[in-house]
C-alpha cells in the first residue's frame, strides 16, 4: 500500500488542480455558455457548408484565426457586434431579436 501511494505522490502535480474553481464558473455562466455552445455548432455547420477554414473566417471577420478557435469552442462570452460579423462572414442567422409590440 505504501508502495502505491509513493508512486501516486511521484505523479501528483506540484501546481494545485483548479477544477474546483472551472466547474463553478461553468455553472454561474450557465446561460450564456449554452448559447455560446449553440451558436458555436451553427457556425461549424456553415463552416463545412462553405469548406471554409477558421483562417479564412478570422481574414473575413478582421480577427486572428485564435479568436475564431475560441468561438467554435463555444467557450466565449460574444458580443451582438461579433454575432453580426459571423453572420455576415457566413451568410447565416445566428439570433433572431423580436421587439415586442405591446407594452410589457
Amino acid at each position: 500500500m505504501e508502495n502505491t501511494i509513493e508512486k501516486l505522490n511521484a505523479l501528483r502535480s506540484s501546481t494545485p488542480s483548479k477544477w474546483r474553481e472551472n466547474a463553478e464558473k461553468r455553472r454561474a455562466n450557465r446561460a450564456w455558455l449554452r448559447y455560446s455552445q449553440i451558436i458555436a455548432m451553427k457556425m461549424l455547420d456553415r463552416m463545412d457548408e462553405l469548406k471554409m477554414t477558421q483562417k479564412a473566417l478570422a481574414d473575413i471577420m478582421g480577427c486572428s484565426q485564435q479568436y475564431v478557435s475560441k468561438i467554435v469552442r463555444g467557450k466565449e462570452n460574444l458580443s451582438l457586434e461579433t454575432i453580426a460579423k459571423i453572420e455576415t462572414a457566413l451568410g447565416v442567422k445566428l439570433i433572431e431579436i423580436s421587439f415586442a409590440t405591446q407594452p410589457v
